[in-house]
């Protein structure tokens, strides 16, 4: 069976215990490539600060590597926190990524700081700003609209010549879906930590949605969480590390992503168990059948044109693995060899 949706990755590029940020470095190139191989349609990298088990803290570096070692799978941001940067730094650095591997990036936006109040502090976000402001600001670069009184109207941005990838618009509700559609560009749904339901999102995209040159049509995406194993008790046995670490984070504890049987044997507390309960309703743990059924059940659900995968295991090796057994059991024609 052949899915209806293109497939997708998202990495985060998690750095496990007992390994370095070197290797977890290493491993997003190995992902890609194997994504390129197996026939992903994208692959993103998320922003993320101050977080001991994250190492994708500048997506634009993980794009341009991965784009680098592959071939024909986009690269992308999923997302830039535009809120942490100078709009004109953004529009520059993926016009430069876009020169280097044209018809290949995708610039996605989320609204997020990407870390705690303190990253916040000491990355400089514009406090109080609004994420709006800075979208027109970038946009206004891009396009060259100031107007002729403003002071930013001087600014000649480098390097000319180039335009911005497709544009998407990250969210968790439905504020930032009508947004995108009114914007002409692609909108992409946090299903893996929102409980908020995506299809009320989506169909408000798909209403406000006014074509675009990048996007003659609506594209809406899903963003979905899964650990597949050959069978089901193998893959919840793995998801112990995803669970155990969001109970952590949540609860303000800061720590390497640990392995299955070191997570099956930690003690949380009843606040802990808790939020696992209340997160894992959202997450897709099973065999490729079971996995194959959820994931069409949601996508089905909600409409989705796209569903992209996030995966969290301690073993890379497992993790690469969980992607392939995706990749079967949803029927994606496969590419070939990536580049070295």
């Amino acid at each position: 069976m052949t899915a209806p949706f293109a497939l997708s990755i998202q990495d985060l590029a998690p750095i496990a215990e007992g390994t370095s940020t070197p290797d977890a470095l290493a491993e997003t190139i190995k992902l890609a490539q194997l994504g390129d191989e197996l026939g992903f349609t994208r692959l993103w990298y998320a922003e993320h600060h101050g977080m001991p088990s994250i190492a994708s803290s500048v997506p634009e570096i993980l794009i341009g590597s991965a784009a680098a070692h592959t071939k024909s799978i986009r690269i992308g941001s999923g997302g830039v926190m535009l809120l942490n940067h100078a709009p004109l730094r953004i529009v520059e650095a993926y016009r430069t990524l876009e020169a280097l591997h044209p018809g290949r990036i995708d610039l996605g936006l989320g609204r997020a700081p990407g870390g705690d109040g303190y990253a916040m502090r000491a990355l400089r976000t514009g406090g109080g700003e609004e994420f709006s402001n800075y979208l027109s600001e970038m946009l206004a670069f891009e396009t060259d609209s100031f107007p002729a009184d403003h002071p930013y109207s001087r600014v000649a941005v480098a390097p000319g010549g180039i335009s911005l990838p497709p544009l998407w618009l990250l969210g968790s509700s439905g504020s930032s879906a009508q947004a995108a559609g009114q914007l002409g560009i692609g909108y992409a749904f946090a299903a893996h930590f929102s409980h908020t339901p995506a299809a009320p999102a989506f169909e408000a995209y798909r209403y406000g949605f006014k074509a675009s040159e990048a996007f003659p049509t609506s594209r809406a995406m899903l963003c979905v969480s899964v650990v597949c194993a050959p069978t089901d008790e193998e893959a919840q046995y793995l998801s112990h590390s995803q669970a155990v670490q969001w109970a952590l984070f949540t609860t303000g504890e800061q720590r390497r992503l640990m392995s299955p049987e070191d997570a099956h044997a930690r003690v949380l507390t009843a606040q802990q168990q808790g939020i696992i309960n209340h997160q894992s309703t959202l997450w897709i743990v099973g065999s490729p059948e079971t996995v194959r059924d959820q994931i069409m059940a949601k996508a089905t659900e909600c409409g989705a044109d796209e569903v992209m995968v996030t995966t969290t295991i301690h073993s890379y090796e497992l993790r690469r693995r969980s992607y392939r057994l995706i990749a079967e059991a949803l029927g994606i024609a496969p590419r070939g060899p990536s580049v070295g």
